[in-house]
């Protein structure tokens, strides 16, 4: 009889096994200022979240990189210090908020109390 080991197989954990919140489908224009180059990227978000979003764009920036977005969605604005955590290539990039400040805080949580209610 094969002997069995008490611990299971090792699992690899990806972006979507690290996610704490929940994600909607929601489009905005998005522009990112790379804090450290000052070069600019935009695109379109597809998805959003509290704690980030995800950006298509045929020209994701690097991972790791920190900058500051701006999305804009029906003439409101949110701007957020955020981190670049995953790149799909030729596809877009995974975006942590790491500081959303007052009064684009407001602004992000009322998005999402309406993508909630829709829901």
């Amino acid at each position: 009889m094969p002997e069995r080991s008490g611990s299971p197989a090792p699992r690899v954990t990806g972006v979507r096994d690290r996610r704490y919140t929940l994600r909607f489908p929601f489009a905005a224009d998005a522009e990112i200022f790379d804090l450290e180059s000052g070069k600019v990227t935009d695109g379109v978000t597809s998805d959003i979240s509290m704690g980030g979003c995800f950006i298509c764009t045929s020209k994701p920036l690097p991972i790791g990189t920190r900058g500051r977005l701006t999305l804009t969605r029906k003439g409101q604005s949110l701007e957020a210090l955020v981190v670049v955590r995953i790149v799909k290539p030729r596809i877009g990039m995974g975006i942590e908020f790491f500081d959303v400040e007052p009064p684009h805080n407001d602004t992000l949580a009322a998005w999402l109390e309406t993508l909630r209610r829709a829901r």
